[in-house]
C-alpha cells in the first residue's frame, strides 16, 4: 500500500549505539527509495538534531555500503530528552524544561510526515510520549541488553553475546595456564540476559545476574568443590546489575537527578576482591565494557535490522502509527509501543535457560 499522505519519512537513533543500526538505517532508506518513491530524512545525534534542528536528506549513495559497519552514521546520543532538557542554570544547578513542542515544530518544519525512532526503552519511551502529542511514529527495537519485553530479540544482542562469548574463550586458557579465578563483567543494566546467554555458551562455571540473589559462600563452595575435583582455575561472568548480598548495586558514576543516566559498572572488582580472601584462589577481573557495543554486526543483527528496517516502513504507509517493529519467534510483526515500554524483559529464574545451565553444573550463587 502506497499512502500518498506520506512523501517523507524522518530516522534518528536513540540511546547507546550498537552494531545493526546502519543495517536499519540502510533498510528503511532503500525500501523508502525503491518500493515506495519517498523520501528519508536523517535526523542527527538522535533527539538531540530533533530538538536542534539538525538533519539531512538520505540518498542511495548515503546508505550503500554501510550494512557491515557498526556504530551510526546518523550519531546518537542518550542525553537529550525532549520531555526533560537542559534549558538554562540557576544557583549552579541545571534547571530542566519540556522542549518536546519545540520538537514537534521542527519536525513539522522538516516536512517529515512519519518519525522513526530506532532504541532502547528509553528513546522508545520518548517516542511514544510524542506520539500521544500527535506525532506519528514507529519504533525500532535496538539494545544489545535485549531487556525489551515486546520482543523475543533486539537486534544488538547478538553481536554483543558473540563478543563476550570470545573473551569467555580467551579467559579460559589464561586461567587454566595460571589456575586462576577470572572474572568477566558484562552489561546489561538490570538485566542478565548478556551474562546468562554468554554464560552458557562460553561454558562458565559461576553467573551471577541481576535476578538471582548470591552469596559469597556459595560462589566460594562451588570454587572449592572445582578444584577438589581436580579443576585448579574457574571462570565467572558478572552482569554489571548483579546485586552484591546486601542488596548494592555498585556504580562507575551517579548523576544527581537523573537515574536513567546513572553508569553501573565494577561489580566484578568487588566480587573478585572478596572471594579471593575466602576461597585463597587468585582471582583476576576484566571488565568488557563499551567492546561490547563496537565492532562488525552478525549476520544475525545484520538481517534481524534489515527485517525491522522494512517493517518500520510498511507500517508507516499502511498508516499504523504507535506501533513498534518485533519479532515473535520466526515472524517480524509489530506491537504498540505502549506495550513495548510498559515493563523491562528480565530473565526468569526459573525459566528454561537458568535450569539448563544449573544441569550443566553452572552456579548462581544462590545454592
Amino acid at each position: 500500500m502506497n499512502n500518498p499522505k506520506v512523501k517523507r519519512l524522518g530516522i534518528l537513533t536513540g540511546g547507546g549505539d550498537c552494531p545493526g543500526l546502519n543495517a536499519v538505517i540502510r533498510a528503511v532508506a532503500k525500501t523508502a527509495f525503491f518500493r515506495y518513491g519517498i523520501e528519508v530524512l536523517g535526523i542527527m545525534d538522535g533527539f538531540g538534531g530533533l530538538i536542534e534542528n539538525r538533519c539531512a536528506l538520505l540518498t542511495d549513495r548515503d546508505v550503500s555500503g554501510i550494512l557491515h559497519r557498526g556504530g551510526t552514521i546518523l550519531g546518537t546520543t542518550n542525553r537529550d530528552n525532549p520531555f526533560r532538557y537542559p534549558v538554562g542554570e540557576k544557583d549552579g544547578q541545571i534547571v530542566w524544561g519540556d522542549v518536546s513542542d519545540r520538537a514537534i515544530t521542527n519536525l513539522r518544519d522538516m516536512g517529515v510526515d512519519v518519525l522513526i525512532v530506532v532504541g532502547g526503552d528509553g528513546s522508545l519511551h520518548i517516542a511514544h510520549e510524542l506520539y500521544k502529542k500527535g506525532v506519528p511514529a514507529i519504533g525500532i527495537p535496538k539494545t544489545i541488553d535485549n531487556d525489551l519485553s515486546a520482543t523475543d530479540f533486539t537486534f544488538g544482542f547478538d553481536t554483543a553475546l558473540n563478543t563476550a562469548t570470545d573473551a569467555i574463550d580467551k579467559l579460559h586458557t589464561t586461567a587454566e595456564s595460571h589456575h586462576r579465578m577470572m572474572i568477566l563483567e558484562v552489561m546489561g543494566r538490570n538485566a542478565g540476559w548478556i551474562a546468562l546467554h554468554s554464560g552458557l555458551a562460553g561454558g562458565a562455571d559461576v553467573i551471577l545476574i541481576p535476578e538471582i540473589p548470591f552469596t559469597y559462600d556459595a560462589v566460594c563452595a562451588k570454587i572449592s568443590a572445582r578444584r577438589q575435583a581436580g579443576k585448579k582455575f574457574s571462570i565467572m561472568v558478572v552482569a554489571e546489575g548483579a546485586e552484591l548480598p546486601g542488596g548494592e548495586l555498585v556504580y562507575q558514576d551517579k548523576v544527581a537527578g537523573n537515574p536513567l543516566l546513572d553508569k553501573l559498572g565494577g561489580v566484578a572488582g568487588v566480587v573478585a576482591q572478596i572471594i579471593q580472601e575466602k576461597s585463597g584462589v587468585e582471582t583476576r577481573v576484566t571488565v568488557l565494557g563499551h567492546l561490547q557495543r563496537g565492532g562488525t554486526p552478525t549476520p544475525f543483527d545484520r538481517i534481524l535490522g534489515t527485517r525491522f528496517g522494512v517493517k518500520a516502513v510498511e507500517l508507516a504507509m499502511n498508516g499504523e502509527f504507535g506501533k513498534m517493529a518485533c519479532l515473535h519467534g520466526d515472524l517480524v510483526d509489530s506491537v504498540p509501543l505502549k506495550a513495548a515500554v510498559s515493563e523491562q524483559k528480565r530473565v526468569n529464574p526459573h525459566g528454561e535457560l537458568v535450569r539448563a545451565a544449573k544441569s550443566v553444573g553452572v552456579s548462581f550463587g544462590d545454592e
